[in-house]
């Protein structure tokens, strides 16, 4: 599927929404999964010619994908990796290793196949799609770049809030509209990524806000800061704690210190829950905006597969708070989606176990209990 170059944004008027949604209750009609598919998963991964549990986490990951899929005969049907790209206000004054036109530098890198995802996709035969979500420079017309820019770049969360109220249900909506754009009618895995200089440091005043664990056990190192740029850093975002009371309502707190990429991740997460889609998230950013969506419904958690546990300390801290464990821990920090395209393969090997094997009646083999 080519869209062409994709201009969201434009399309819709690059205007605030028709209709505000400030309780979002669009995004709420989605569907428990099947909790009956997936007791019926587990009994059928009982009779499987294996000793009992023996596949490990492999077991209830392939009978979550049947929760999802509604469906004892699973698959996995044209996989999309989109990556939401935008730029942070607080990236001016220090709170990364990195100036902010890398934002703009990388996204070019991933059309052009350069970037640690342009590889991972081609080799798992993901459709790839990159979105400007607000990057503070321009980004050279692709047939695999969405324009959605919101504004280039979020407001210094340091000195004030750092997306509007207007701007926040916009980018909700777009990142919703954006899946249902790129996703074909028959697919169902979303791979979900981000790219923004400074987001890391969003992402810790956010995860502050959901978990309510102590700022400083939230905010970690990002794009590799030294010991002195990581001290800066706590100090630049407890500043910005002091600005004002951490709003409790999730949609409050994401336009207080988030990112476009992140409010467009959270919509999308939302997006293809409802769409029935199982969502490989990424890692620490991803997870936050996973952790948002969950807020706003809880049903969310059951679509989401967590790729892997970045080296970013606070994402262990963040899987914990939602009682998940990531698939993979290989000491990745390097966002893009990269990580949960590494997992895609895992979840690759849990359906074809499930549906491939035979079970111990099937293949005339006797059960230790028989």
């Amino acid at each position: 599927m080519d869209h062409g170059h994709l201009s969201i944004a434009q399309a819709r008027g690059n205007g605030v929404l028709a209709t505000q949604r400030s309780n979002f209750a669009g995004f709420r009609d989605i569907t428990p999964v099947d909790e009956a598919i997936r007791t019926a998963a587990l009994r059928r991964l009982d009779v499987l010619t294996k000793p009992l549990g023996s596949l490990g986490r492999l077991e209830p990951l392939a009978a979550q994908i049947c929760a999802i899929q509604r469906s004892l005969d699973i698959r996995i049907v044209e996989p999309v990796g989109i990556v939401f790209a935008a730029d942070h206000g607080a990236a001016e004054h220090g709170v990364s290793a990195y100036p902010r036109e890398v934002t703009a530098q990388m996204v070019a890198n991933f059309l052009h196949g350069g970037a640690a995802i342009s590889v991972l996709a081609k080799l798992q035969g993901m459709e790839l799609w990159i979105v400007d979500a607000g990057v503070a420079g321009d980004c050279s017309v692709h047939p695999r770049l969405i324009n959605a820019k919101v504004r280039p770049g979020t407001r210094n969360f340091i000195e004030e809030p750092a997306i509007t109220p207007e701007e926040c249900a916009d980018a909700l909506q777009l990142g919703s509209e954006i899946v249902g754009r790129v996703m074909p009618a028959g697919g169902n895995i979303l791979v979900l990524g981000e790219m923004g200089i400074g987001n890391t440091a969003s992402a810790a005043m956010l995860m502050h806000g959901l978990t309510g664990r102590a700022l400083t056990d939230c905010i970690g190192r990002g794009t590799g800061l030294d010991d002195k740029g990581l001290e800066r850093k706590k100090q630049l975002l407890g500043q910005a704690l002091r600005r004002r009371a951490v709003p409790t309502d999730p949609l409050s707190l994401l336009a207080e210190y988030g990112g476009y990429e992140i409010a467009m991740l959270t919509g999308a997460i939302m997006a293809g829950a409802a769409r029935q889609a199982l969502i490989l998230v990424d890692g620490f950013t991803v997870t936050v905006a996973a952790a948002l969506a969950v807020k706003l419904d809880p049903g969310v958690l059951n679509y989401c597969v967590f790729g892997h546990c970045s080296a970013e300390h606070a994402h262990r801290a963040l899987l914990q708070h939602l009682r998940v464990q990531p698939l993979l821990d290989l000491g990745m920090r390097l966002g893009e989606g990269s990580g949960a395209a590494v997992a895609l393969p895992i979840v690759r090997a849990a359906v074809s176990l499930f549906t491939e094997m035979a079970t111990f009646e099937g293949a005339g083999v006797s059960n230790k209990d028989a």
